[in-house]
């Protein structure tokens, strides 16, 4: 389980692939401090298990399925990359629950000042889009953020000046592809609600919960 509060930017150093799977080796410093073999680093908001560590460097193996749902495959060397740890019991809960289990991607198709703050926006999936809404949480490229507009097919967010400088955001620029991940609790709910094709049994089970 993550926050998605981004603890540093690391660089790809190196990807070693095997058909549809591969490597990652990832330079970086903060993220392992207390990290062993088998711990868990969200790697552009993605989960994935150290299996190798160094001085200034971790490596994970990512798996098919991996590659299929999220942007990792679309890396290379020198790529930036947003990293955080698993969050530990007792820590400060500063942004939203995060899996690491990306949905799926979207493209950046607008980045534009606003005030003080930089607003993005995303073409996705509509069936991304379901679980969505506004002033709800989203996580981009692992980043915790809180949803603007929603569309049918896009949203935006917007970001102040810190989360853009600490993460990989200050460098992204439209078509970039992301990894997103929609908030679990409003999955669930989802899944949950859209057990029964009636909308009046839907709309008690949502008053139940205390949503509706």
């Amino acid at each position: 389980m993550f926050t998605g509060l981004i603890e540093e930017v690391g660089t790809i150093r190196q990807i070693s692939r095997s058909g549809m799977a591969m490597e990652l080796t990832v330079q970086c410093k903060k993220v392992l401090e207390g990290t062993q073999l088998g711990d868990s680093i969200a790697v552009n908001g993605v989960c994935l298990t150290v299996t190798r560590l160094g001085s200034d460097f971790f490596a994970a193996d990512v798996m098919p399925e991996t590659m299929k749902r999220t942007n990792l495959g679309r890396l290379g060397p020198s790529s930036p990359v947003n990293l955080e740890r698993a969050l530990a019991a007792g820590q400060r809960m500063g942004g939203h629950f995060v899996q690491g289990h990306v949905d799926g991607v979207g493209t950046i198709i607008e980045r534009r000042p606003y005030e003080n703050a930089v607003v993005f926006g995303f073409r996705v999936s509509p069936e991304l889009t379901h679980y969505m809404v506004e002033k709800g949480s989203i996580a981009v490229n692992g980043i915790s953020l809180t949803l603007v507009e929603v569309g049918s097919d896009f949203f935006t967010v917007s970001v102040i000046p810190h989360t853009l400088k600490e993460t990989q955001l200050h460098s992204a620029a439209v078509g970039d592809v992301v990894n997103i991940e929609c908030d679990m609790i409003g999955k669930y709910i989802a899944k949950w609600v859209g057990q029964t094709s009636s909308p009046t049994l839907n709309l008690e089970k949502l008053k139940q919960t205390g949503f509706a």
